[in-house]
């Protein structure tokens, strides 16, 4: 879909009393769902999640995703879906007919792209082979495995429910089920890790041959047991130690980092991720599920789902909580808070292009960020240097009116 380019250069200013220009092209469209039991909540989780009872109420919850989705079809008319992921809590735990029933209402309501990449978030607590044939046999082609770490004294101290066999197990079984593409998610800066478990933790994971490994720090969230009851983590020199020693390990068996936490190898990036990093649309159904959609006319509006599964489910209440539309003073952190998570930022075009504001809303703040040493001194793209990545609130204080 695309509307009058023309009108682009209209902004020269970003401040809230300026007309915003129609957007010259409406970014790609993907769409996330929110599935938020799990067998168990985990005490550094600050996610919508909630423990399930022993029956869930999938088609309950199917029936109200797809009435969720029925009301946002107005905002989306005439676009197709590039990418889908299903995130939680542990969407696994839904059985793929449940999925199935699930992503064949979607369709009938949105057209999928001819390529689109449908993720599935998965916990080695609940996998089954027959289960993940059948997710396979859906469309749903790509897996991120909820691994954490391999080492059973770490698991147990993040509350996890797997041990570090039935791990290794989950990544066979998933290429076993026909899944050439799927990620493991594992976590540095553990209670008690030492620079040899971390790496430990990683070379298992790079001997699996995962397509994408997500490698993220321990931090410790309001709203969490480890928030109210911290555990031991490592100092800061041995933080640093790990993250050197870890991007180097990855780097050497082909894992490119491509975002601040993402490690992927060669044309193999998550692109739903990518959609959101650089700005993209994506509807949010589900319970707490966040939405951001642009519209032709400029308008650029976030929404946020009901988030408690019992009101979710509840026919007198409102599957939308709540609504934003961003103005113009704060597209600037909006944009980069995203864009400049990626290694490699993104093209100085994709501003106007997905703000409908001009490159000169940006000067005062791209000058003091440049001379910070934050942002790299490149005409032609947004991106972080080296040590702006590592300083990344820092350089984003910088576009904040």
């Amino acid at each position: 879909m695309t509307v009058d380019s023309s009108a682009s250069s209209l902004i020269v200013g970003g401040s809230a009393s300026s007309p915003r220009a129609p957007l010259p092209t409406l970014p790609p469209l993907a769409l996330y769902i929110h599935i938020p039991w799990c067998v168990r909540k985990c005490p550094y989780c600050d996610f919508n999640s909630h423990t399930a009872s022993p029956v869930l109420p999938e088609q309950e919850y199917v029936d109200a995703l797809l009435a969720d989705l029925d009301q946002d079809l107005h905002a989306v008319y005439g676009r197709e879906i590039s990418s889908i992921f299903f995130g939680g809590g542990t969407p696994s735990l839904f059985s793929a007919e449940a999925l199935g029933r699930l992503l064949e209402g979607v369709e009938q309501r949105i057209p999928f792209a001819e390529d689109i990449e449908i993720t599935l978030e998965a916990n080695p607590g609940t996998f089954e082979q027959e289960k993940f044939v059948a997710y396979r046999k859906l469309g749903i082609n790509r897996l991120s495995i909820g691994i954490q770490s391999f080492q059973q004294e770490k698991l147990k101290a993040l509350g996890r429910i797997h041990n570090g066999d039935e791990a290794v197990r989950a990544a066979g079984m998933a290429r076993q089920a026909g899944f050439d593409n799927f990620n493991l998610d594992l976590m540095h800066g553990l209670p008690d890790q030492s620079l040899d478990d971390a790496l430990s933790d990683l070379r298992q994971a790079i001997e699996l041959n995962p397509t994408h490994i997500s490698w993220y720090q321990l931090t410790l969230e309001p709203n969490t047991v480890f928030w109210n009851q911290p555990p031991v983590l490592p100092e800061d020199d041995t933080l640093w130690d790990i993250q050197e020693a870890g991007q180097a390990l990855l780097a050497e068996h082909g894992y490119a980092q491509y975002e601040v936490s993402a490690y992927a190898q060669a044309g193999r990036p998550a692109r739903h991720n990518l959609n959101y990093w650089s700005f993209g649309d994506f509807i949010g159904i589900g319970a707490g599920a966040h939405g951001k959609l642009s519209h032709p006319d400029g308008r650029i509006v976030r929404t946020w789902k009901t988030r408690l599964p019992k009101d979710y489910l509840n026919p007198a209440k409102s599957f939308q909580a709540g609504e934003k539309a961003l103005t113009n003073d704060e597209m600037p952190f909006e944009f980069l808070m995203n864009a400049l998570r990626l290694t490699a930022g993104v093209e100085s075009r994709l501003y106007p292009e997905r703000t409908g504001l001009s490159l000169e809303s940006l000067a005062e703040g791209r000058a003091a960020a440049e001379q910070s040493g934050l942002l790299q001194v490149e005409p032609s793209r947004l991106a972080a240097t080296e040590r702006g990545q590592l300083f990344l609130n820092d350089l984003l204080q910088q576009f904040l009116n």
